[in-house]
């Protein structure tokens, strides 16, 4: 069972960091893009709309889904420690703590990256929806 812990250490949390270097990247590049887009260029609203909410959903998918990512790490890091302590019998509550520990470390992780990331699309979907509405105003039309 040690390989499960290899799997906890470096595979679940290789995995959200990875998920959050891309969150950021998208963020970052959507930022980017909202600075510089000239929304006067769009002559109508549903491919203004369709540009400026490009990517988004890269972001909300990874801030939605690394919280499940770090509780499986959890449940398979709680599934390491009693394992352990199933098949050596009796255990010290040092080797318990450090197998709890393991498994609450992915749980932290998880929320380290979906935390920022909801936040970051929460933020760039208003900027866009307020560059739709920004649109509107100059073309004198309503959400249509």
């Amino acid at each position: 069972m040690e390989w499960l812990k290899i799997v906890i250490d470096y595979g679940i949390v290789g995995l959200l960091l990875v998920m959050s270097v891309m969150a950021l990247a998208v963020a970052l590049e959507r930022y980017l893009f909202y600075r510089s887009v000239k929304i006067d260029e769009f002559t109508d609203r549903k491919t203004l709309e369709l540009e400026l909410t490009g990517k988004l959903h890269l972001i909300a998918t990874i801030g939605s889904n690394a919280p499940y990512i770090g509780l499986l790490g959890t449940v398979l890091g709680i599934m390491l420690t009693f394992y352990t302590m199933g098949s050596a019998g009796f255990m010290d509550t040092g080797k318990i703590m450090i197998g709890l520990a393991l498994a609450l470390k992915v749980t932290a992780v998880g929320l380290l990256v979906a935390i920022p990331s909801v936040a970051c699309y929460n933020l760039l979907l208003r900027k866009a929806k307020v560059l739709i509405l920004q649109w509107e105003i100059k073309h004198g039309r309503q959400g249509l």
